[in-house]
């Protein structure tokens, strides 16, 4: 092939080009039109020049990808017209985050609504210039000397090629909890700025260090909104300064943004922190401690329901159950390896006796103790241990978010020992009774993710591919939708996240189930098998809620807030019509009561119509109205919680209806 042609492969086929021509050119007439490129995997703007044997394929503006460039362009028109109308103000990080994007912002003062407003319209004004977004790598000296005003980016440059922002909340893999997505990588070895072009000029009209990519120009922005902004530590730590952070959020259609928009006010009114007052299901005493939740009586009946149901179907499915200390000597996390990897999100420790303690943040190592606390053989395995077990860890008080995102939470644990011939099979049958049993409580739309061998990682290759392939098996005998995220295992183990979508379409991760390789070997735990020898067992980490705190915020969430009969803490209210037809309603909720219902009578002063407003807005199912005509027939008025209402049905034939329903878990 002549020297100045390029063989490049593309979806479809290949093909040859001049040298010089970029992946903009390459892809130019293609339907839809492209806002970026992969390029051998890796993204690219659309002036990216192509080399030979480049593979190439388009990215849309509605892709993942696309998605994310979208939002991160936007996050630097943000940044743009910040400096624009606050010359003031130095510059953090602005990555973008699910539906949408963030920037930082070292300013004098924080940013009020009206401040928002101002910032909303500038950043018009420059989507409507259609400003080029221009890459160009600099040395390091360069960058220093460009953005000798920005400490924070000089900080960053210092950084290349590490992550800015909090560390990694690997301390939540076991509790479902997730990252905190307010990460960002700076770089690999080279540095790039990226310049805002004025389109008719070539001028700079603003530049910011970033590896990109970035759309063609400003004129890709088709819809943004500026959400809210608050105050952020620089790099996610509070001994840094607070900076001030911006919240937007950008869509490929303006529809797409408008509906989004409707999710968020109805994510509002099911909000769990607005709902647990309402209900006065849960309170955060200031008296305790920020995330540290207190349950009132109410809040306390769903908890207790929940973990009831939980128990019983642990106990028909062999589980054994354990319960632990909630503080320990540090020496067992130095053993398995806690203080070392989580010692920041740890509470400080107390000096007892000449030992310092620790409450602790994770059940795992007390569990393995219970193991090892005598000799197993193989005929005990696999052995299930289970235990609600209370934990505590220091989240940093910007991530603190009512019960999904706690202090202090009580973990669904468990920890499942067993030999690598019973490896596979045990983790389908675990993933079976995860989503069996997330079913139950109400959740119908699952999906899940595979997270495999990091590039950083400990123990030997031929573990980690017999963890993942019988993690594989799993998933593949469930049925469940699914994906491999590649690389994106913890350093220690491979994983499965089971993420459900809730009333409202949005994404939970919910349960994991982990195959550590590390544990079993830090504390030497052995069984015998069936030829005498001594050999390692398998430890799988599960936990099925995450957190029953975070489990119930969900679910309140989910319910807006109306349980279904069998959770809720009123199950039925009798209403009576006046005063006389009191002792009649007690009589019906004395007969409920001993079939196991949750049944108060209304005799407060108040008209029935309030009493039965009361009753909706407590988010009651059922309410059982009674007068005179009611009492001589030994009937009630039969009033459901979406305003349904039957009447003249004989009592004997309401409590069976509700005794019924509640026994089912049916979800009405």
């Amino acid at each position: 092939m002549p020297a100045d042609k390029l063989h490049i492969t593309i979806a479809g086929g290949d093909t040859v080009v001049e040298e010089g021509t970029t992946a903009g050119q390459l892809l130019l007439g293609a339907d839809p039109s492209p806002i970026a490129a992969k390029v051998n995997g890796e993204l690219r703007d659309l002036t990216y020049q192509l080399a030979d044997c480049d593979r190439v394929e388009p990215v849309t503006i509605d892709s993942d990808d696309g998605l994310n460039i979208l939002r991160h362009s936007t996050a630097h028109v943000m940044a743009q017209a910040v400096q624009d109308l606050f010359s003031e103000a130095k510059l953090g990080i602005g990555p973008p985050i699910e539906n949408g994007f963030y920037y930082d912002f070292d300013v004098s003062a924080a940013f009020t609504p009206d401040d928002l407003k101002k910032i909303e319209q500038k950043m018009r004004q420059i989507v409507k210039q259609g400003q080029l977004f221009s890459r160009r790598p600099v040395t390091d000296a360069d960058a220093r000397a460009e953005l000798a005003g920005e400490p924070y980016k000089l900080e960053l440059i210092g950084l290349k090629g590490t992550i800015a922002g909090g560390p990694p909340d690997a301390g939540y893999v076991e509790a479902g909890y997730g990252d905190s997505g307010e990460s960002v990588e700076v770089g690999g070895t080279e540095l790039t700025i990226y310049d805002n072009l004025d389109p008719g000029t070539r001028q700079t009209c603003w530049k910011d260090l970033c590896r990109g990519p970035h759309l063609p120009s400003t004129k890709f922005i088709p819809a943004f909104k500026l959400m809210r902004s608050g105050g952020a530590y620089w790099r996610g730590n509070e001994q840094n300064p607070q900076l001030q952070r911006i919240y937007g959020t950008a869509w490929p259609t303006r529809d797409a943004q408008d509906e989004y928009l409707k999710l968020l006010e109805e994510a509002e009114k099911r909000d769990h922190r607005k709902l647990g007052a309402e209900l006065d299901l849960f309170s955060f005493p200031t008296e305790i401690g920020s995330g540290l939740p207190v349950f009132h009586p109410k809040g306390g009946i769903i908890r207790k329901a929940l973990e009831d149901y939980s128990r019983r179907r642990h106990e028909e499915a062999g589980y054994e159950f354990v319960y632990t200390p909630h503080i320990t000597k540090s020496n067992l996390f130095e053993t398995s390896g806690h203080l070392q990897w989580y010692a920041e999100g740890m509470y400080p420790p107390m000096e007892m006796e000449g030992a310092k303690y620790y409450p602790k943040p994770m059940n795992c190592p007390m569990h393995i103790l219970i193991y090892a606390s005598r000799g197993r053989s193989y005929r005990e395995l696999p052995l299930r241990l289970f235990e609600f077990g209370t934990v505590y860890r220091y989240e940093k008080s910007g991530v603190v978010h009512g019960l999904t995102r706690a202090r202090g939470f009580t973990q669904d644990d468990s920890h499942i020992f067993c030999t690598p011939e019973q490896l596979q099979e045990e983790l389908a049958s675990l993933l079976d009774f995860v989503v069996g049993l997330l079913r139950d409580y109400g959740l119908t739309e699952f999906e899940a993710e595979l997270s495999t061998r990091p590039e950083k990682f400990v123990g030997e290759i031929a573990d980690w591919d017999k963890a993942e392939a019988a993690l594989k098996y799993a998933l593949d005998k469930s049925g469940l939708p699914y994906v491999i995220a590649e690389g994106e295992g913890a350093f220690y183990a491979p994983k499965i996240d089971v993420h459900v979508r809730d009333a409202i379409g949005r994404r939970w991760q919910l349960s994991t189930l982990q195959v550590d390789l590390q544990m079993p070997v830090r504390f030497g735990l052995e069984y015998q098998a069936a030829d005498g020898s001594r050999q390692r067992p398998y430890m799988i980490h599960r936990a099925l809620f995450g957190s029953i705190e975070r489990f119930f915020g969900i679910l309140i969430e989910h319910f807006a807030g109306a349980f279904p009969p069998w959770l809720a803490p009123v199950q039925v209210v009798g209403i009576p019509i006046s005063d006389a037809h009191v002792d009649y309603l007690e009589n019906v909720a004395t007969r409920l009561r001993e079939h196991g219902i949750r049944a108060e009578v209304d005799s407060s002063d108040d008209r029935m119509q309030k009493k039965i407003r009361t009753a909706q807005r407590q988010k009651v199912p059922y309410m059982l109205l009674a007068g005179d005509d009611d009492v001589a027939a030994g009937a009630i008025s039969f009033r459901y919680r979406n305003g349904e209402q039957k009447n003249g049905v004989p009592v004997v034939d309401a409590i069976a209806e509700i005794t019924g329903t509640v026994a089912s878990r049916a979800q009405v």
